[in-house]
């Protein structure tokens, strides 16, 4: 289980919990075994902690003021539908259970539970998620979206953070591709980057993986070259 837990480390959980004493109760229990482990205390706030952070898990109670459980995992199954959502849920909750499944809910636990059910839950789902994060790039190259690490024939490729977060930008923009400028402001938020200082950034990034890897559109930007 040890193996299990330690592939937990690259997830962020966001759970939406109004009932205070028990969401900092599964925070202190499992919140650890995270990269991150984000609270939220109704569901407005939820979903906006939602577009903010881009969990890979939601955990969402079911009765909640301002929006129910169930409303909140509609609305975010519509911007990311992908997305794993649990809900947690009183006895006397079980009749609304009945909605979870039209919105794509993947589990509900029953209150109260022990958290070490919920984990164990976690750990199951992990292999679903890192399944569906890998992303064929041109052959041999593989991109862990979860992660965020490049392998070459199953093999890691060992990048800087910064190119890591460039290889998974060039992947979620449109036809996987940069300007020069949005790359700057992307990878160097508060500094002025040079047009040489970008070209030694690229070219170090394709050392480390291959040349053909990433294409140069000339004097406009870079893009990502694919599986055929």
């Amino acid at each position: 289980m040890m193996s299990c837990y330690a592939k937990l480390a690259h997830l962020n959980v966001l759970l939406i919990e109004d009932e205070t004493r028990l969401a900092e109760l599964l925070k202190t229990a499992i919140g650890d075994y995270f990269s991150t482990f984000e609270v939220a205390h109704d569901g407005i706030a939820g979903l906006d902690a939602f577009r903010a952070l881009r969990p890979d898990i939601v955990i969402t109670d079911i009765t909640m003021p301002n929006m129910t459980g169930l409303e909140l995992a509609e609305k975010i199954k519509k911007e990311k539908s992908d997305v794993p959502i649990i809900i947690l849920s009183a006895y006397s909750d079980k009749e609304k259970l009945l909605g979870a499944i039209d919105v794509g809910v993947v589990k509900y636990f029953i209150k109260p539970f022990d958290p070490e059910e919920l984990l164990s839950y976690l750990c199951t789902l992990v292999e679903k998620i890192k399944k569906e994060s890998l992303v064929k790039l041109k052959a041999p190259f593989t991109y862990d979206l979860q992660s965020e690490q490049l392998f070459k024939k199953g093999v890691l490729v060992h990048l800087s953070k910064r190119e890591s977060r460039f290889i998974a930008q060039l992947l979620q923009s449109p036809n996987h591709y940069l300007s020069n400028e949005a790359i700057k402001r992307s990878l160097w938020p508060n500094e002025d980057v040079s047009d040489e200082r970008l070209r030694t950034f690229i070219k170090r990034l394709r050392q480390k993986s291959d040349k053909s890897l990433i294409e140069n559109i000339s004097g406009q930007g870079y893009l990502l070259v694919m599986n055929d």
